[in-house]
């Protein structure tokens, strides 16, 4: 991380190594690879950021990946035809793997070692955004979905090996269900996992369903007053049952009407009040949430990142704070 003097600091991370360049070929999927720089544009002329004020991660090391994932399958990615099936772009077989590393797999490094950036501000602020991160699909041995670490096992991993720290919820509002982080807690009941997903699509992985605390499954095009009503009564119900010492929220966005993968039809509205619903929550009963960006395929994507983040500042959810 970037040397920190007296400033007034967001508790946002992000750096502009996070976008994905193919050389064009990133076109050939819906996800917008540079979703992350363009949200931090906005907020750069919304809310005064840059990189003096805002935590920036360095790249996870291998050794820090080694923690989370199998030494096989590190070595696995060092092949193009992996990638190619994990970015589900499949002319990406066909380039050479350095540039396949330095192009593709090290800006989701940077982005995993913001997320765990982003945790560690989080339980020291009580609150923390990675503008990237939330790769829910990728579990120990397998990456897919777009999603080549688990960025969200790491997390939830460094919460645990804090003291205080007895049990993580991770509350998932991305329309796919985040069958990697399942496939890496089966069983851990110091895990809680809260998943929201359309039912009809991609993983469909009914085995990793196992390790669900509380499921939402949704069907095709949902609007906003359904889906809004079945996460606030879900999350209200869990919390009576637990208490969590931390929180990793993943918003994703492709809950959003029109989003080709997520076929759901949320309005941006709807995404701004869901942000704000899972935040307040956390702030009432006191608890640490880091925010993770996850998936959203749409070109206004990166618009309404930026629009729900503005609105949890104006509703003083997200503040900054004087860090020497």
């Amino acid at each position: 991380m970037t040397e920190i003097k007296d400033n007034i600091f967001w508790p946002i991370v992000y750096r502009k190594e996070y976008n994905v360049t193919f050389f064009g070929l990133e076109t050939l999927h819906p996800f917008d690879s540079k979703k992350w720089g363009h949200i931090f544009k906005i907020l750069k002329n919304t809310l005064g950021l840059d990189q003096n004020n805002i935590y920036v991660p360095d790249e996870i090391t291998e050794e820090e990946l080694l923690t989370i994932h199998s030494a096989k399958y590190l070595k696995s990615l060092k092949w193009s035809y992996v990638a190619a099936r994990i970015s589900e772009i499949p002319v990406v077989a066909l380039l050479p793997n350095f540039l396949v590393q330095r192009q593709y797999l090290k800006p989701l490094r940077f982005q995993v070692s913001g997320t765990r950036l982003a945790g560690e501000v989080a339980r020291k602020e009580g609150v923390a955004i990675n503008l990237g991160g939330g790769f829910h699909h990728c579990s120990r041995d397998r990456g897919g979905g777009f999603c080549p670490y688990a960025d969200i096992t790491l997390v939830v991993n460094d919460a645990l090996q804090e003291n205080n720290c007895k049990l993580v919820m991770i509350i998932d509002l991305d329309a796919h269900q985040g069958n990697g982080y399942e496939r890496d807690f089966m069983g851990n009941s110091k895990v809680f996992i809260f998943d929201v997903f359309n039912k009809n699509i991609y993983p469909k992985d009914v085995y990793a369903e196992r390790a669900i605390s509380r499921a939402v499954k949704l069907d095709y095009f949902v609007h906003d007053y359904e889906y809004l009503t079945s996460v606030d009564c879900a999350l209200n119900e869990s919390f009576l049952k637990v208490k969590p010492d931390f929180i990793v929220y993943n918003a994703g966005t492709d809950i959003l009407k029109g989003d080709p993968l997520g076929l759901l039809s949320i309005t941006p509205e709807g995404i701004i009040q869901r942000d704000e619903m899972v935040f307040k929550l956390a702030r009432q009963n006191n608890i640490p949430l880091v925010m993770l960006t996850s998936g959203g395929y749409q070109k206004t994507t990166a618009n309404i990142i930026a629009a729900s983040l503005q609105n949890l500042v104006q509703q003083g959810l997200v503040k900054p704070s004087c860090i020497k």
